[in-house]
This record gives structure tokens, C-alpha cells and sequence, in this order.
């Protein structure tokens, strides 16, 4: 990442809402910070094939583990892992620092312009949804 100060940021960021979560303290903050590096590690894949293409599978998986985990967790606010989501989500994690390794700001902002166009076209799954509020 050529912007060390930025990735070293976005990795305590993401490493903390992790740990908050692994431990039970997770906020909905957490959760949301979660939810945008999963969704720039699917963005990563999707922009270069070389950054994790070959991981979507796994991919999806951590992003499934995280959607369960928030949808169980919205009415409460209380976030409680089980363990193959702990396991998916890891794993997620891992790509994504794998891929902050490789990119540059302008993939990030590629990777940012991917999850705009996915959210404006409703393509993303929303954890609450308006019959839940």
C-alpha cells in the first residue's frame, strides 16, 4: 500500500472492530467498519483478479458470517459470534490485509467507485431491513 499511514489506520481499525467483536464487545461501529473492509475485499477480487479472485468463495462466506452476526445483533445491539463465522471472518480479514499489501490508493478508490455502483444499483443486502425497524 503506498499510503502507509492509511493502511496502518485502516488496519487497527479493522483489527479492533474484529477483536470487539471476537470478545462480544462488538458496537453497531464495529459492525460497520467490518461490513466496509468486507465489502473492499469483495471490491479488491472484483478489480484485480490477482488480489483475491480466487478466494470469492471464502470471500462470500465471511461476508454471510458477518450478515448473520449483524442481522442477529441489530434488534439488540448485541453481536455474538459463533464459531464457523469466527473462522469465515478470519479468514476474510486475512485476505483483505493480504490485499492492502498490494494496492495503492487509486485501487482503493476503484475499489470504492465498485461498492457506490453496487450500493446506487440496490445490489447490496441490507442487515436491517425496513420491516425490522
Amino acid at each position: 500500500f503506498n499510503n502507509v499511514p492509511i493502511a496502518v489506520d485502516l488496519r487497527i481499525k479493522n483489527h479492533a472492530a474484529m477483536d470487539a467483536l471476537r470478545r462480544g464487545d462488538a458496537t453497531r461501529d464495529d459492525i460497520d467498519v467490518l461490513i466496509g473492509a468486507f465489502n473492499m475485499c469483495e471490491a479488491y477480487a472484483r478489480l484485480r483478479p490477482e488480489l483475491g479472485a480466487d478466494w470469492a468463495e471464502e470471500i462470500k462466506a465471511g461476508q454471510d458470517a458477518l450478515f448473520a452476526v449483524g442481522q442477529r445483533g441489530a434488534a439488540s445491539s448485541r453481536f455474538i459470534l459463533k464459531a464457523q463465522e469466527l473462522v469465515a471472518m478470519n479468514l476474510v480479514m486475512e485476505i483483505h490485509d493480504a490485499q492492502l499489501d498490494q494496492t495503492t490508493v487509486r485501487d482503493m478508490e476503484l475499489a470504492m467507485d465498485i461498492i457506490d455502483k453496487e450500493y446506487k444499483a440496490k445490489k447490496m443486502r441490507p442487515i436491517v431491513t425496513k420491516e425490522m425497524a
